[in-house]
């Protein structure tokens, strides 16, 4: 390892625009999306503000970790769907239930009801094609000004890249899958 110089950002020119909802893309192939986006999330709430998250592969019943720990602090946590594509019986239900999320977190967006909604692994749907990308991306250009709105998923589109405040792209360096070693309880659910 090199060691290196801390920076130095004395005399660093301070951002002079105003204060506003964005838009960020957690993408990419590597792993903590969704972990990054709770993370944000609880950081919100943490400041008080209102939080809503929805998880468009997850089932409605799931209780992963991040549902018990988010019901113990009031913070809403949806499923929309019916778990992961690779499972599911019935595609064209699939894709139903993503338009029917959809049509809720675009409810709760243009309500202008919450600082941030994270629409977890949202990517999926629009890459599958059970969500049209052009009504999603007018939602995100018309909302109201003080929300802020957090996409995740791998393959995020590059309309969505485009219009996006702040793109973060996972990299995949190294995954302990690939070692053989399976799921864990608390890493992966």
């Amino acid at each position: 390892m090199q060691i290196e110089a801390p920076p130095n950002h004395a005399g660093a020119p301070k951002a002079q625009g105003e204060r506003r909802g964005l838009v960020l893309v957690h993408t990419g192939p590597g792993k903590g999306k969704s972990t990054a986006a709770f993370g944000l999330a609880l950081r919100a709430h943490g400041r008080g503000k209102p939080v809503h998250i929805y998880q468009f592969m997850k089932v409605p019943s799931a209780r992963f970790g991040e549902h018990r720990a988010f019901a113990q602090l009031g913070v809403p946590i949806e499923g929309l769907g019916d778990g992961f594509s690779w499972k599911s019986r019935d595609l064209e239900r699939s894709a139903e239930l993503a338009r029917q999320g959809w049509a809720k977190a675009e409810a709760t967006i243009r309500a202008g009801e919450h600082f941030l909604v994270v629409l977890d692994e949202i990517t999926y749907p629009l890459r599958y094609g059970w969500l049209a990308l052009e009504p999603v991306l007018a939602c995100l250009r018309e909302r109201p000004p003080g929300v802020s709105v957090l996409l995740t998923g791998r393959g995020a589109p590059a309309e969505l890249i485009e219009l996006a405040d702040t793109v973060t792209e996972f990299g995949l360096v190294k995954h302990h899958h690939q070692q053989g070693v399976p799921a864990q309880r608390g890493i992966e659910d």
